[in-house]
């Protein structure tokens, strides 16, 4: 086995087994400081400069910012440390220890994404005793699985910053350039329960929920018009229903109802313009009706992104990979690091079709293509 891949399943494995889930679940919910720890201990030895930005008080969960090199250019290889929620019980080996086989390694987050950072490193160690010319910073982030407080912290500081930042997300070493964003919402009903034998008596919740409803599944059309994009496997923004709670007993008028829905986004939308439409439109239900809706959102919303097809990292990713670039449904933290001025794409080893489930892997036949390419990064940004 090559020393090289060697010492990478070797890392792969101590970051595996470091847990990091985070989770809007708080009985699920851990920092990622031991990850960081042992990032920024590796990268220092490399000769990075390393500053661990907290994120929550106390830092119990933080950013890594790793440096090596100066000047105002320069390449970003991003990746975020923390991982969802597991069931132990479904996994055909320990999920949080690295086992190889079939020509793949297993454990949680092997692909989405601690596998990232042995990769980068290893590219990155392939330049030790070269002078960069322009900084390579290696990020690593906290609960993007979560609330993307990571990415955000970052935004909110404004930086680090570089020419390019490529975000090691498994996508099969194919660019991503394009994502949708993400909302997910919760409209509350207040209406007034009464006696079921007389609808004079009150005025339900449910029956103003089943308008809302209606109007919702009418908004997907007018968004399809208005934002579909054929570059997306599904061309169109989603709005997905997802929950309904309402009422205590069929023989009484409902008095409260609440549905949460989930909506995503193509770039060719803003997520608080069609945010407030939605909560006009609902207003007005509520006034017709005489009921009190309000909508609220129940996490802090991802915007989509785009990176423009013609631009200098797009391009070369393209020539790279010999893949054109192509758009996805899932959100990364790629619009924050837009935010702070550089071009950005998303792309890494592993598949995305095998993240958030049991059994999850990075095929070993990936790693090193993933390093060669990285290597070609570095050097045109860095060099």
């Amino acid at each position: 086995m090559p020393t090289t891949e060697h010492r990478l399943i070797q890392q792969l494995s101590q970051l595996v087994g470091t847990p990091s889930v985070s989770s809007t679940d708080p009985s699920w919910d851990e920092g990622n400081r031991p990850v960081i720890d042992l990032l920024a201990s590796w990268l220092a030895d490399m000769g990075f400069r390393t500053e661990i930005q907290p994120v929550t008080e106390g830092g119990g969960k933080a950013n890594l910012i790793a440096t090596r090199g100066s000047g105002p250019g320069g390449l970003v290889l991003s990746g975020h440390t923390d991982t969802v929620p597991y069931d132990e019980g479904r996994w055909q080996s320990n999920p949080l220890g690295l086992t190889e086989r079939d020509n793949r390694l297993y454990g949680l987050g092997s692909a989405d994404m601690k596998g990232f950072f042995p990769v980068a490193m290893a590219a990155a160690a392939s330049f030790s005793e070269t002078a960069l010319q322009q900084p390579l910073i290696i990020l690593a982030t906290a609960d993007e699985e979560s609330s993307m407080n990571g990415a955000r912290a970052l935004a909110a500081a404004g930086y680090p910053k570089a020419r390019a930042a490529i975000i090691g997300e498994p996508t099969s070493l194919v660019p991503v350039r394009m994502h949708k964003g993400i909302m997910m919402e919760a409209v509350h009903i207040n209406g007034h329960a009464g006696h079921s034998s007389n609808p004079d008596l009150g005025n339900s919740a449910l029956d103003g929920m089943h308008a809302v409803m209606g109007d919702l599944m009418a908004y997907r059309g007018i968004m399809a018009e208005r934002y579909s994009n054929p570059l997306f496997e599904v061309a169109y923004p989603t709005l997905n229903l997802g929950c309904l709670h309402g009422g205590d007993s069929p023989n009484r008028i409902c008095g409260q109802s609440e549905l949460h829905f989930d909506l995503r986004l193509t770039p060719a939308g803003d997520n608080n313009e069609v945010r407030e439409d939605i909560r006009a439109r609902l207003q007005q239900i509520g006034r017709d009706r005489g009921l009190d809706i309000e909508m609220r959102s129940l996490i802090q919303g991802v915007s989509p992104f785009e990176q423009d097809a013609s631009s200098e990292l797009v391009k070369l990713a393209e020539k790279l990979t010999g893949h054109d670039a192509i758009a996805v449904a899932f959100a990364t933290e790629a619009p924050f690091l837009q935010q702070l001025g550089m071009e950005t794409i998303v792309m890494g080893p592993g598949s995305i079709d095998r993240a958030h489930q049991p059994d999850e892997f990075m095929p070993l036949d990936q790693i090193q293509p993933a390093i060669r390419l990285l290597e070609q990064f570095i050097r045109h940004y860095c060099l």
